[in-house]
């Protein structure tokens, strides 16, 4: 098994004059390179003590996104925060954002406008421990890939009906949507269409070369952590909204999702947040997600490729 040592993120306090002023002048002496070399060695930066507010959000987006659009300045915070009403009890697995689409961005940037009363921590797990921790030979079974599935039934049934989700009613208009993406699907005996694709399982980051877990198996699978768990008791398995196998379709066993969600907790790094937190983080080599947490959570979200 390889070591990998462990991580926490790099905190970043105010040394000058404080508030986000100062945070603004660092961040433009720092310099998009100099950020992106730091990033990619501390792989997630959190600033502390500086107390940004709404107003703040748009000229420090436009520093830690550079090449992004960054956020409007009217309506920023309204644009990009949500208020966290459904679940607050359960915890958000660990995942990297995208990483089931063909495409995904490398950095994010959360910005904390209001703290929960307790709990809420941002769950973090370092992607080169996740796979150093699995058993070599799943590693090896995962080099050709995953295969996400979706099914989309017709109007009767759990997830989404491929006319809302495609936004037609003509099935020769879907298959013209779909052959443009690379995807796999197949029109079912009752109506419904089942989607799939295979995306890699791990990739490398493109500024270290450092191999990474990279995918949603404990999100999409049965046995996993998502609301799979509850569904795979009531429908057969290939009536369920999202599923994962291996790339050549063969399922994948429960037991290996279960040690693997195991793994990955068993790493988690807890980042707690405080009103006017703001962390960038890499989306490649960090998974993130979300412990329990009571009262409101509110938290902004950019992202860039």
């Amino acid at each position: 098994m390889v070591r990998v040592e462990s991580w926490t993120p790099l905190e970043i306090e105010p040394e000058g004059i404080g508030g986000p002023e100062e945070l603004v002048q660092r961040l433009e002496e720092m310099g998009p390179q100099e950020l992106a070399g730091l990033l990619a060695e501390e792989k997630a930066l959190v600033f502390r003590g500086f107390d940004v507010m709404a107003e703040s959000l748009p000229a420090l987006i436009a520093l830690l996104l550079p090449g992004s659009s960054g956020w409007e300045r009217r309506g920023a915070v309204d644009t990009v925060c949500r208020t966290e009403t459904g679940r607050p009890g359960t915890t958000i697995w660990p995942v990297q954002k995208m990483s089931a689409a063909h495409a995904w961005p490398t950095r994010l940037v959360m910005y904390c406008d209001t703290a929960p009363l307790s709990g809420g921590e941002s769950m973090v797990v370092d992607a080169a421990r996740w796979l150093a921790a699995l058993d070599p030979a799943l590693s090896e079974r995962l080099i050709p890939g995953v295969r996400y599935v979706r099914y989309f039934h017709d109007g009767s049934g759990f997830g989404e009906r491929w006319q809302s989700t495609f936004r037609t009613d003509r099935r020769e208009q879907v298959e013209l949507l779909l052959d443009g993406t690379g995807d796999e699907w197949t029109w079912q005996a009752d109506g419904g269409i089942q989607v799939s694709r295979i995306l890699p399982a791990t990739v490398r980051h493109p500024v270290t070369g450092t191999e990474v877990w990279f995918n949603q198996i404990h999100r999409w699978h049965p046995a996993g952590s998502g609301p799979q768990q509850t569904l795979s008791r009531i429908l057969p398995e290939e009536k369920l909204p999202w599923n994962v196998t291996f790339a050549d379709g063969s399922a994948i066993p429960g037991h290996v999702v279960s040690e693997i969600c195991g793994l990955g907790f068993a790493t988690a790094v807890d980042i707690p947040w405080s009103r006017g937190d703001l962390m960038v983080l890499d989306n490649i080599s960090l998974a993130h997600g979300r412990r329990p947490f009571t009262g409101k959570r509110r938290i902004c979200v950019a992202m860039s490729s």
